[in-house]
């Protein structure tokens, strides 16, 4: 494993574990998901030398915390824990509420990394940022992130905060790279953190999916596994496919492989079982070539996916059409 040196959190693993499935039944894993197997993957990503586990009060209504928490057992202090406070009225005396409560469901003292979820579009960051600071100085929590910010959102809560504000999570991947341009290079140049969610995006980056073969469940929502998206995902898929065999590995290990050769970057991908942890887990071992890196980077550039909305016409009219089949 390797990891990148963070102000406030220390070494940080460059691969960690998200755990919105943990306590979410939109992902369809099941009660025995979360009894048994969420367990055994967060042991397994600690074996793996993972130190980094994603939360949120909102995944699951808490429940991802307790499960988290009671996973990591005596190790819970000695791992980067990084949870997020939703920003519904995100005055000092509701963060501080909210942040004793992620505490009390993840067994912690003090939460390592505590993070706004969202940007509130009315609420700005001169507001919430005090009630995150008095927390970081009175220790309850070791470092303040944000998620899903803009560069010039997150520069402003650097501003309110009064010091850094060490992380930014957003969605970032080959499917999804326009982190490139603004953050990731934000990031080197300040020495902070981009924490890349939905890594693989939603599966599409594994390689499996096709026009021929779409993901179900909560998958089945994302615009990305429409007829189109998967169309011109092709070119991309082929990169990534081509690269991966180079390498004896999956296509998905390349994808998070490409991630974190980027400066100042980690990703924190979810796992459906301990082999799945595990994959992910090799992947920071995963030595790209120059060639192949900037192989990797251009057709992400490339790939332009449509929108929702079309997407959603898409889908009807292919409905309309089976139908007078």
């Amino acid at each position: 494993m390797r990891f990148l040196d963070v102000d406030g959190l220390g070494p940080v693993s460059r691969i960690g574990l998200g755990t919105w499935q943990f306590g979410s039944r939109e992902w369809g894993y099941g009660d025995a998901y979360a009894a048994r197997e969420a367990a055994a993957i967060v042991r397994q990503a600690r074996e793996l030398g993972i130190t980094l586990f994603d939360t949120a009060e909102v995944y699951g209504n808490g429940r991802s915390e307790r499960i988290l928490g009671a996973a990591l057992g005596d190790e819970r202090a000695d791992v980067v824990v990084a949870s997020k406070v939703f920003p519904v009225a995100p005055f000092p005396v509701v963060v501080s509420s909210r942040l004793a409560g992620s505490a009390r469901r993840l067994g912690l003292d003090r939460v390592p990394l505590y993070q706004v979820h969202w940007p509130n579009p009315l609420v700005p960051d001169s507001v919430t940022m005090p009630g995150l600071r008095q927390s970081l100085d009175a220790g309850r929590i070791g470092a303040v992130g944000v998620s899903n910010y803009s560069l010039a959102r997150w520069q402003a809560a650097d501003e309110a905060l009064g010091r850094p504000v060490v992380s930014n999570q957003v969605q970032f991947s080959l499917a999804a790279p326009s982190a490139l341009d603004d953050l990731v290079p934000f990031a080197e140049r300040e020495g902070r953190m981009v924490m890349a969610y939905s890594p693989l995006a939603q599966g599409l980056l594994g390689g499996r999916y096709g026009v021929d073969h779409r993901p179900g469940g909560v998958r089945a929502l994302n615009p990305l596994f429409g007829t189109e998206n998967l169309r011109r995902a092709q070119p991309l898929l082929d990169v990534l496919r081509e690269v991966a065999e180079a390498h004896a590995v999956t296509p998905a290990q390349i994808a998070l492989a490409w991630l974190v050769s980027l400066p100042r970057v980690v990703a924190i991908p979810g796992a459906s079982s301990v082999a799945q942890v595990e994959a992910n887990a090799a992947a920071a071992d995963v030595d790209l070539r120059p060639d192949e890196q900037a192989a990797l980077t251009a057709a992400a550039r490339t790939f332009r996916p449509v929108s929702a909305v079309r997407t959603l016409v898409e889908r009807v009219q292919e409905r309309v059409g089976a139908g007078r089949g």
